[in-house]
């Protein structure tokens, strides 16, 4: 099993949740720290031996300060000398595929071939951030991925008139280093999807929901995948949850009764639910999305549902071995969620040095 470091890069200062949030209480210092800290915590993670690192794209809120994943990415490059570098990822509806294809062969090339390609459609306050119909994101996502495989894959100029998109010529340089091109996922976040990507050889990742929808979602996928013609391996399925680790279980649990409260993005929150009102897409299908959603609620309730790992490096290690016995997982998508940066590095560094090890050699 494969461990990852994720960070959405939040921001470190005293802002309000929720979305969209009002600038008039940035502060240009806390962001620059915050970014700082990322970069750190993503070097510490590459020194320790995590196998990859992961970066999303987000916007308008203090929840993440990435709202290019790729430019961060592209900082990685000259910090992160061994882990892959996972861009999970930019939300392909809303962007030019050729364009993402481009990017991440510059990155693939970087790195020499360390970029792992996730292509999200977003959560729905992203389309109302770049005035995009959500009514057309699934339809986009799917014509997208298309060209984006051919744009990595065909040795000559070729051009593409499809219903979102059209390009007279098409070949792109550089090239991406893995071949036929770096490994593709996609959220698995609805049936359609699950099918999708079962359909289109492609692997999926699970977050923000709990370990009994995330297992249900991934025999799904297996079903449809087999149905394909292909049994997809432990690596193609990514699960991502947050985590505080301590020396001790009663550590673990102090410091998380004295953490303060968790800044989280939810699309459950109702200004997103005004933005998106009256679409088809998100007036049809919202309600079963909401449902597919985890709710955060008590500790012991997250840590029950797999949303939170939560305890020393054995308790841990039981918690994680449900995730991969449950949902088949392959790559933990890892949040160190504590606010306080000493704690967050301590964990980082325990998870390391204690769970590492026994983590690759869990099958």
């Amino acid at each position: 099993m494969k461990a990852a470091l994720f960070s959405p890069v939040a921001y470190h200062g005293n802002a309000s949740p929720g979305w969209p949030v009002p600038a008039d209480v940035y502060s240009q210092e806390s962001a620059a720290h915050s970014f700082s800290t990322a970069l750190d915590r993503f070097r510490l993670g590459d020194e320790l031996g995590f196998d990859w690192v992961t970066v999303a794209e987000h916007h308008f809120s203090p929840f993440s300060l990435t709202p290019n994943p790729m430019l961060l990415a592209g900082a990685l490059t000259q910090v992160v000398k061994k882990a892959k570098i996972a861009v999970l990822g930019p939300t392909l509806p809303m962007l030019n595929p050729v364009r993402v294809a481009e990017e991440f062969s510059m990155l693939d090339t970087i790195t020499g071939g360390r970029v792992i390609a996730g292509l999200m459609r977003g959560t729905p306050n992203e389309y109302v951030t770049y005035n995009v119909n959500p009514e057309e994101s699934r339809s986009r996502f799917q014509e997208g991925l298309q060209l984006l495989r051919m744009v990595w894959t065909e040795p000559q100029p070729f051009g593409w008139q499809g219903r979102h998109y059209e390009f007279r010529a098409i070949s792109v340089w550089p090239r991406p280093v893995q071949k036929p091109h770096p490994p593709i996922y996609m959220s698995g976040s609805s049936p359609e999807s699950g099918e999708f990507a079962a359909k289109n050889h492609v692997g999926l990742g699970f977050a923000v929901t709990t370990l009994g929808l995330a297992t249900k979602a991934a025999a799904h996928y297996r079903q449809h995948a087999e149905a394909a013609g292909w049994k997809p391996t432990p690596d193609d399925v990514i699960y991502r949850c947050a985590i505080h680790v301590a020396d001790t279980d009663e550590q673990a649990q102090a410091d998380m009764a004295n953490m303060p409260p968790q800044r989280r993005f939810s699309i459950s929150n109702p200004a997103l639910e005004q933005a998106v009102a009256g679409t088809s897409y998100y007036g049809r299908d919202f309600e079963a999305q909401r449902g597919r959603v985890g709710r955060p609620g008590a500790i012991k309730d997250a840590v029950e549902n797999g949303q939170i790992l939560l305890g020393s490096p054995d308790t841990v290690m039981k918690q994680i071995k449900r995730i991969r016995d449950d949902i088949g997982a392959g790559i933990l998508d890892l949040i160190f969620m504590h606010p306080e940066d000493a704690k967050a590095r301590r964990a980082i560094e325990i998870f390391g040095a204690k769970m590492l090890p026994r983590l690759h050699e869990m099958e």
